[in-house]
């Protein structure tokens, strides 16, 4: 697999994102990009990773299916920890990102 540069992969994941009614950017408080809809994260964005909030059952399910890895650092949470080093793992990055806008009640 082809490794896509840092930036490339935060500047996809950020138009997908960014283009979707009702998402706002933000700086996230430990570095990196978060977007939220309302008042609620949808996800945000270190320099190599993405971190993003599911109920534990949807965690359980993406970490078993290989689409993410227990969060880095709360392993325990909802919370799971995705690479972005690759074209596909951006296309996976921004799949997550609409599965928890789609889930998301608009607040």
């Amino acid at each position: 697999m082809v490794e896509i540069a840092p930036d490339a992969a935060i500047d996809a994941v950020r138009a997908a994102v960014e283009s979707w009614e009702g998402v706002t950017t933000h700086n996230h408080r430990f570095g990196g990009v978060e977007f939220r809809l309302g008042r609620r994260e949808l996800g945000h964005l270190h320099r190599t990773i993405a971190d993003l909030p599911f109920p534990r059952q949807v965690r359980d399910e993406l970490v078993a299916a290989g689409r993410a890895r227990p969060h880095h650092i709360l392993p325990e949470s909802g919370w799971v920890t995705v690479p972005m080093r690759t074209a596909a793992d951006v296309e996976n990055v921004i799949e997550l990102f609409r599965h928890n806008y789609d889930r998301r009640p608009r607040t």
